[in-house]
């Protein structure tokens, strides 16, 4: 059985797109790579889904993630932006499917409440936590970048062996359990 993943997170967008490739092996997080796909050059729509397409594929065939997971959109008040914001992560769900590679959505507040302890965090919040996480020298140039190392880092806790059957008696006997888990 494989004890090392790779997943990569996307934080979807029509003018900007985050991208996050981490290494899980037991409970060590490593990140890949991490950076922004920038969409606002191109001024037709259509064309930029089908930059986010290509892109996205391309990623997967650089660095073979196991999973692809995804910010699901917020809800907003302009319909018009949440039909865009769809489609961008419909294109790139559609990209991880085209390569055979199961994905996951995770709603922003989830993944700030994993990552942070606190679904309200602020995005900075977010990246400054990642830093401890993934044990980075620098947090990520982009918070889009960051956004979406933390929906990966998001799936690797959600999803690890054991974690849905593992319970703890106090917060200091998971803390314990979870040396990565702490706050610095």
């Amino acid at each position: 059985m494989k004890n090392e993943r790779i997943i990569l997170g996307m934080d979807p967008g029509t003018n900007i797109m985050g991208y996050g490739i981490i290494k899980v092996e037991g409970k060590k997080f490593e990140m890949l790579s991490c950076g922004i796909i920038k969409l606002g050059k191109y001024p037709d729509h259509a064309l930029r889904l089908r930059k986010i397409f290509d892109r996205v594929v391309s990623l997967i065939d650089e660095f073979t993630p196991d999973e692809l997971s995804i910010e699901a959109p917020f809800y907003g008040k302009n319909v018009q932006s949440m039909l865009k914001l769809g489609r961008a992560q419909g294109v790139a769900i559609a990209a991880a499917l085209s390569r055979d590679m199961p994905y996951r959505e995770y709603a922003p507040r989830k993944i700030k409440q994993s990552i942070t302890g606190n679904g309200n965090a602020s995005k900075e919040q977010v990246a400054k936590m990642l830093q401890t996480i993934l044990g980075l020298k620098e947090l990520p140039e982009s918070l889009d970048a960051s956004d979406a190392l933390a929906a990966a880092v998001c799936h690797g806790f959600q999803t690890r062996k054991g974690l849905e059957t593992t319970s703890y008696a106090s917060w200091k006997s998971f803390l314990t359990a979870n040396p990565d888990r702490k706050r610095g």
